[in-house]
């Protein structure tokens, strides 16, 4: 693929999933913003505590063969239906493991009804297993039109659902079938969508082989999928379950853009990387602009979310929510870096280092539990702060091995990163300044986000930043065609 296809191919594929993300973090906000209002933090609490066994679970189901049949070429109808049976096999083992043992999690969380709700919500384990194939095929061909208007339709029907439910005061049973409801409805499109069907051969080989390839991501996709989730589980087991709604909720809300703009970039990171892996020069130039790119979205959006984050809270759901900023604010800090540790992620599996993918989860996570050890005892705002620390841990060890696997240096990352955090540290500032007497939050949300941004784009363009120029290109580029 010649340098101009594929950037033509990067930028239509980045259009459908920054659409497809940004519209399912959209509609999360918007159903979140009215249920948070109905649901009490307690019934939240409870659902934030079970999310880690969906999560775990999801994991092991695809064990790392999902991103094997994206890298791997010339496959066959049997190397998808093995991966198919297996996916499906897991999820319903998986599924017994949970249902016998939710009892055990109603004792260890000391809430004993968590133990129905927990069968219910897991069956969405089997369901998501059944889509699986058909998601990384049309991922495969770079459907992210497809994709996004899949999952963008059934997470409407189910937030529509789980709104009227919270509004007959269903309570948590509105929030399990949000999830219920939005995983069968994405399965069943997905089947209809795709032509792909699976068939009854099974083949041993094909197994072992994607396995080889697999097995190393599968292990750092478990480490890091109990690290990323263990807070709210592990809060339900020391403090009141409002206590895991607040931080769990707080997480949520600093996650929608960052994880919007991560997942973006995740999802065309895993296309170009894996096709231009052989080339580690071109490689570099892509990892430097995609860099680049994140930071100078990232860090305005993300110092506006602080400066503003009492006032958003209590604008969308009055004093009930107030104590969740706390944790907002500190895990803004590292919402604004995670998208750099993802793109990093998808580097060393283009490359297929495996290996490197899961010394550094190892790392991470031995680090990660020292922190918790460390700062548990001193209260969440302190196991906030921890996440925040093993997010800078990450990403310097992340870059270092990049460093070596591409010649795209620790030092080369802070060169593309810094100069927009600075510029929008310096912007905030000024803004948090000016602003500061205003009372009304509507109008001070508004006046933060127009100085600060303002600033921002002006002070970019005083001093040449390259994406600064980029922006501006693409909009002269896009006027040329309308004329």
């Amino acid at each position: 693929m010649t340098e101009s296809s594929l950037k033509s191919k990067t930028i239509l594929s980045l259009f459908w999933s920054f659409i497809d993300k940004f519209g399912q973090q959209l509609l999360n906000f918007v159903s979140m913003l009215i249920l948070m209002n109905i649901i009490s933090a307690r019934e939240y609490g409870m659902i934030g505590s079970l999310a880690i066994f969906i999560a775990f679970s999801s994991i092991l189901i695809d064990s790392g063969f999902g991103r094997a049949l994206l890298n791997r070429h010339n496959l066959t109808d049997t190397d998808y239906s093995t991966v198919f049976i297996f996916n499906i096999t897991l999820g319903i083992l998986l599924y017994l493991i949970l249902f016998i043992t939710a009892p055990f999690l109603g004792n260890l969380f000391n809430t004993p009804e968590i133990t129905v709700v927990a069968r219910v919500l897991f069956i969405s384990i089997i369901l998501n297993a059944l889509g699986l194939i058909h998601q990384t095929l049309l991922t495969k061909k770079a459907d992210f039109k497809g994709l996004s208007k899949i999952n963008l339709f059934a997470l409407l029907i189910a937030d529509i659902v789980a709104v009227i439910m919270a509004i007959y005061n269903y309570g948590v049973w509105a929030l399990v079938a949000q999830t219920l409801i939005y995983t069968l409805l994405r399965t069943i499109f997905l089947w209809l969508y795709s032509s792909w069907r699976p068939k009854t051969s099974f083949s041993k080989k094909s197994l072992t082989a994607f396995f080889s390839f697999s097995s190393k991501l599968l292990a750092s996709n478990s480490i890091s999928t109990l690290a990323n989730n263990i807070y709210p589980s592990l809060i339900a087991m020391f403090y009141p379950m409002n206590h895991v709604a607040y931080f769990n909720q707080a997480k949520k809300y600093q996650d929608i853009p960052f994880l919007t703009m991560s997942n973006t970039f995740r999802s065309v990171a895993m296309l170009i990387l894996s096709e231009v892996n052989r080339d580690s020069e071109r490689m570099k130039r892509v990892m430097s602009k995609m860099m680049k790119s994140i930071s100078f979205i990232t860090f305005p959006v993300g110092m506006i979310m602080i400066i503003t984050a009492e006032s958003l809270f209590f604008l969308f759901f009055k004093e009930k929510w107030l104590e969740a900023v706390p944790y907002f604010r500190v895990l803004t800090l590292a919402g604004m870096l995670s998208p750099f540790v993802f793109i990093f992620n998808e580097l060393f599996i283009a490359k297929e280092k495996s290996a490197y993918f899961l010394g550094v989860e190892i790392i991470k996570t031995f680090i990660l539990i020292i922190l918790i050890i460390l700062l548990l005892p001193h209260g969440l705002m302190a196991l906030a702060s921890s996440w925040v620390i093993y997010i800078i841990i990450t990403l310097l060890i992340s870059a270092t091995l990049s460093g070596r696997l591409i010649s795209y240096s620790s030092i080369q990352f802070l060169k593309d990163m810094l100069p927009y955090m600075v510029v929008a540290l310096i912007c905030s500032g000024i803004s948090y300044l000016v602003t500061n007497g205003i009372q009304s939050s509507v109008l001070y949300i508004i006046t933060n986000a127009i100085i600060t941004g303002g600033l921002y784009i002006l002070l970019c363009r005083i001093i040449k930043l390259e994406m600064s120029e980029e922006v501006e290109n693409w909009f002269s580029n896009l006027k040329k065609k309308r004329k």
